[in-house]
């Protein structure tokens, strides 16, 4: 482990230490300009700051362009153990509670990191919402990406602009109470928001750029873009069960209404097996959504 010295600018006039995390696995097309940029930017305000890269077992020249930069503290995962572990690491090793993290491709402007920064008093997180003049999104990534956005405002019951943004500023003292849900893969971002928007923690968005990454990107899209699926439906379950046991109760109780509607006037059988059936799982479903926020509000 390298550790990198904290840039000390002006102490007085922004006493508050800013750690910025840099998650790396096999960028290194992007990593050094991404580093060069950091500091550059850092440089030019009041901010103190530290640079840390966790590099998650890159089997590139990742690291070695990490290490050579003597303003950055490197830490090291002996083998690939995901981009929300390597966010873990990043926060368990930070010197300060004030935190950014920031992708190493290329994609996100650090020159807007002060404009972040400017929010980080008033709010519990500021994200970079990708909903800038310039963003560059991938065709065949845009249908999926505008439904889970839409799932994870009618769940979370607020507009979420940019779910899973990789470039936000937050605190440690929060983001360590979720640690135990947080995963350790690429959805860390998304339930990172949905657990902030859940618990009434202060979000602020801020229109940022996005640019086309440097490098291949390491998302799969249908494998990837199920998981996030079932991981919205948990986190909210986890959170907020009603959202997710109420509108399901309620689809077996119309579909058990239908049932007994073709049944009796179409096939001439009253109180058909089926809708039997269906109005029990209504039922238990619903009784089920009842306990489990039961639990959480005893919980809390």
């Amino acid at each position: 482990m390298k550790r990198g010295n904290i840039m000390k600018l002006n102490r007085n006039a922004n006493p508050e230490v800013l750690s910025v995390i840099v998650p790396a696995y096999n960028e290194e097309k992007g990593i050094e300009e991404t580093l060069s940029e950091l500091k550059t930017v850092l440089s030019d305000t009041n901010q103190v700051y530290e640079i840390i890269v966790v590099d998650d077992g890159s089997t590139d020249n990742t690291a070695n362009i990490a290490r050579e930069k003597d303003f950055v503290k490197l830490i090291q995962h002996p083998q690939n153990k995901g981009y929300g572990a390597a966010i873990k690491t990043g926060i368990k090793n930070a010197t300060n509670d004030l935190i950014l993290i920031i992708d190493d491709d290329g994609s996100y402007p650090a020159k807007d990191t002060p404009r972040l920064l400017e929010y980080a008093e008033q709010y519990d997180m500021v994200v970079g919402a990708r909903t800038g003049k310039e963003v560059k999104i991938q065709l065949y990534r845009r249908p999926a990406k505008w439904f889970l956005s839409k799932l994870a405002n009618y769940l979370a019951e607020t507009k979420i602009p940019d779910l899973n943004s990789g470039m936000r500023i937050f605190r440690r003292k929060d983001i360590e109470k979720f640690f135990n849900i947080l995963p350790d893969k690429f959805s860390f971002t998304t339930t990172m928001t949905l657990a902030y928007h859940t618990t009434g923690l202060l979000v602020k968005y801020v229109p940022i750029n996005y640019y086309r990454r440097k490098g291949k990107s390491k998302i799969k899209p249908f494998k990837d873009g199920f998981n996030f699926i079932m991981l919205i439906f948990r986190t909210i379950t986890y959170f907020n069960p009603l959202k997710v046991f109420l509108p399901a109760g309620f689809a077996f109780f119309v579909a058990a209404i239908f049932v007994f509607l073709y049944s009796t006037f179409l096939l001439g059988r009253f109180m058909d097996v089926t809708t039997i059936v269906l109005v029990v799982a209504a039922i238990q479903t619903v009784l089920f959504g009842l306990l489990a926020d039961l639990v959480v509000r005893r919980s809390e």
